[in-house]
């Protein structure tokens, strides 16, 4: 199947008082049409900063792409001028924010929010607009949506105001969509919900997906394809399917471990030791070396960053022998 979006070797960094901070450091992935991909980490490993920076979204200063192509429709994203990415900015690539509380402008009525990617891309009129907009409300399980169209954010609750944002995201039949955390602000019961909602749309509308979390449970449940990144840089990939049976990687092991509905009863909540490593001062070795078990740490690399290598088809890991359990066939 061919790829409707295809990263290579993307590099990111945010030059700071405090030293370069290398955000992302040569990301390559793939996503083809229908797929959901997942991009999964802790908070600071690079996920949202590689999505951002697709889309123009990094602060620039003091954030800079450094290198490397993302190629969608023939085009190549990061090469692309302010103008002609507003063209497939929520247009053809739409994204869902994390935070569903402030994403929506506080003075606006939903119905304006929701219309405005219509007229600027489509060039509908105000009351075309209006009543895609109803038509998107209803189609992501919001009651009277006529009457929701005439409202303001604070008259919604989080799980509504989330509702809102992917309708938004979808209103313009995108073939790609981003969805950052999109359920981290939400409780468990309308996470599900939210999660339900998106994977019938994709189906419905036929879109491929990047979905962005810290968990690997989420990812088990939408995912086709999973990308585990941390300290900037891809550890393993691999199909979902692959990498939940054989986790080959520490970080990826360590992450499966972390969720708690495959702990005992009763037992204490599994977290991974010590801190992630500072980005400006990133080891010359292993990345996660300080955080591996002593009678692995020994093993890490300490004299080079370590290589994505394909240990099976399509599953890629970082060639840390420290890092890989049973070595590298």
């Amino acid at each position: 199947m061919s790829a409707i979006l295809e990263v290579s070797d993307l590099q990111v960094s945010f030059h700071t008082r405090h030293g370069v901070v290398r955000a992302v450091d040569g990301v390559s992935l793939r996503v083809e049409a229908g797929q959901t991909v997942g991009i999964v980490g802790e908070s600071g490993s690079g996920k949202s900063v590689t999505c951002y920076s697709l889309l123009g979204l990094i602060p620039q200063p003091p954030g800079r792409i450094e290198g490397g192509r993302a190629m969608f429709g023939g085009q190549n994203l990061l090469a692309l001028s302010e103008g002609e990415l507003q063209k497939v900015r929520g247009s053809r690539i739409s994204m869902i924010f994390q935070d569903p509380m402030t994403s929506l402008n506080p003075y606006l009525k939903i119905g304006t929010q929701l219309g405005e990617p219509l007229r600027l891309h489509q060039g509908l009129s105000k009351a075309a607009a209006w009543a895609r907009g109803i038509e998107a409300l209803r189609e992501v399980g919001i009651p009277d949506p006529a009457t929701r169209m005439d409202q303001y954010p604070h008259e919604f609750s989080g799980g509504m105001r989330q509702r809102v944002m992917i309708a938004m995201a979808l209103i313009t039949r995108p073939e790609l969509l981003i969805a950052d955390e999109p359920t981290t602000a939400l409780d468990v019961t309308i996470q599900q919900q939210v999660l339900d909602l998106i994977k019938d749309l994709q189906k419905r509308l036929g879109i491929a997906v990047i979905f962005i979390t810290h968990d690997l449970a989420v990812v088990h449940e939408v995912c086709d394809v999973v990308n585990v990144m941390y300290a900037g840089r891809l550890v393993e990939s691999a199909a979902a399917s692959a990498l939940f049976a054989d986790p080959r990687h520490a970080y990826t092991r360590a992450l499966m471990r972390s969720i708690p509905a495959l702990q005992d009863k009763g037992q204490a909540l599994y977290t991974i030791p010590g801190l992630p490593p500072d980005l400006s001062q990133l080891p010359t070795g292993c990345a996660f070396r300080a955080r591996q078990s002593e009678e692995r740490r020994g093993l890490c690399l300490t004299d080079r960053r370590p290589r994505l290598r394909e240990v099976a088809p399509r599953h890629w890991i970082q060639d840390c022998p420290g890092c890989v359990e049973g070595g590298l066939a």
